[in-house]
């Protein structure tokens, strides 16, 4: 099988089913994928009338009739790859969505979140209403630690200008994200956009961690996780879109979306998620006590006692009521 190897990463020209022997068993920390819509989808302009003079030619899809075998073989080698703890994000339309989730049913992956994502331009239709939107299943593999950086975005006190948590936001499972338009620029049919890829690397990996797409395309998902300092690997069975994609990827500076990333504004409270000892408690009955014979309103002395015990909103909160500090309602 083919391939090409850059600083970070090693990309093979291949079905990722019969390649994925390649990649040791228990050695990706994540992957992201968006495998063939299984609708034609090499005649998808006629659908949205659009230009395809910049798209690539060569996308490969899979006849409707294969598709629940083909979906299960794949997510096999997704599931023997993937490390003890390693996370799985399965972008799909709804047409074949039941041989996805009956494929994965049939694995030891656990389901963490099914998310929405809805796109701006669905496919304009007059008798029905417009679909707008794709399912992002994300599973995981037990056994091990599942990361998520909870505060990788935004910190739990980042606030938008109603007091709305950001935090809180941007981690529901609704993701209004637009697709990218890239005119006059070499494309793949379908490319999910640096945004949408960006968000599922900072949350569900560390820099260092290896991300794999089986279905690489327009190598978006190895380009966004290269350009956040993640290892990349992954498979393209069109000879056509690889080599497309070989000098662009070999271009390709590792951390050069680092500067423009979601990053918080304010530093995240290290101390959040760790159990209160009793000393903690009893500093904390003593300061809230101390704080309250002030003028500050209950908001300004939840506020300073984060910042004196590096902790965030809900952490002391839920700790004043739990051990009685603060009468609960």
């Amino acid at each position: 099988m083919r391939s090409f190897t850059t600083s970070h990463g090693i990309f093979y020209n291949g079905d990722c089913i019969k390649g994925a022997a390649l990649i040791p068993d228990n050695t990706v920390d994540l992957i992201i994928t968006d495998p063939p819509y299984g609708i034609e989808g090499d005649k998808l302009h006629r659908h949205y009338n659009r230009d395809e003079s910049f798209v690539t030619d060569g996308y490969v899809e899979i006849p409707a009739e294969e598709y629940e075998s083909f979906t299960r073989d794949w997510i096999l080698q997704a599931e023997r790859i993937l490390r003890p703890g390693g996370s799985l994000y399965i972008v799909s339309g709804y047409t074949h969505l039941r041989h996805i989730l009956n494929a994965l049913y049939e694995t030891s992956l656990e389901e963490v979140n099914h998310i929405i994502w809805r796109y701006n331009f669905g496919v304009f239709t007059s008798l029905k209403y417009v679909s707008s939107h794709y399912h992002i299943l994300f599973y995981a593999k037990p056994g091990g630690k599942r990361t998520f950086n909870t505060e990788c975005r935004f910190s739990l006190s980042e606030k938008d200008e109603n007091g709305g948590s950001l935090n809180y936001q941007d981690r529901e499972d609704v993701w209004i994200i637009n697709r990218e338009y890239k005119p006059g620029k070499v494309k793949n049919k379908n490319e999910l956009p640096t945004a949408l890829l960006s968000k599922i690397i900072q949350y569900s990996s560390n820099e260092g961690d290896l991300v794999c797409d089986l279905f690489l395309g327009g190598f978006s998902t190895a380009k966004t996780a290269i350009g956040l300092l993640r290892r990349a690997t992954g498979f393209e069975i069109s000879p056509v879109m690889y080599d497309a994609k070989i000098d662009e990827m070999m271009a390709v500076v590792p951390g050069f979306l680092l500067d423009t990333a979601q990053t918080p504004k304010e530093p995240s409270r290290k101390r959040t998620r760790k159990a209160w000892n009793p000393e903690e408690t009893e500093q904390l009955r003593k300061r809230y006590n101390e704080l309250n014979q002030t003028s500050l309103s209950q908001k300004e002395v939840n506020q300073q006692l984060q910042e004196e015990f590096d902790r965030g909103y809900w952490s002391i909160e839920k700790a004043l009521k739990q051990t009685g500090i603060k009468p609960g309602r």
